[in-house]
């Protein structure tokens, strides 16, 4: 599999146009970073990233199963330590309108650790970066 994101930045502090597939969206920084607040920063799109797929996982799994549930909520928590060079994501899973037992629960987390974003994170990572 293999996703091209475009992004581009003109000399507006630090609005940024990615594209993706047919998809665009505004990234910028905080106030406090010199942006403008417009749209995600990095690290928010970042937590984003796993949320969304969690909780598409999740659906995805609960829908084949026929299980009951009204709504899914993925709440991410991302905490960087540049010093220790560590960052921790905190999951937070609940389910509205629904009647889970203990091994039912137990299953979705499992599943929810099948995100392909989150084995994605939990891999080994390699960037490679070239100037064109």
């Amino acid at each position: 599999m293999s996703i091209i994101a475009k992004a581009s930045l003109g000399k507006e502090k630090y609005y940024t146009e990615v594209v993706a597939g047919e998809n665009t969206l505004i990234t910028d920084e905080p106030v406090d970073k010199g942006g403008q607040n417009k749209g995600f920063n990095p690290f928010e799109i970042l937590a984003t990233s796993l949320a969304s797929c969690t909780a598409a996982t999740l659906r995805m799994y609960i829908d084949r199963k026929e299980w009951d549930v009204e709504k899914i909520n993925v709440q991410v928590e991302l905490e960087v330590f540049p010093l220790t060079k560590r960052t921790i994501f905190n999951t937070d899973i609940s389910f509205e309108g629904a009647n889970l037992d203990d091994e039912q629960i137990s299953r979705l987390h499992t599943i929810a650790k099948a995100c392909p974003v989150h084995k994605i994170l939990t891999n080994d990572i390699e960037i490679l970066t070239k100037f064109s």
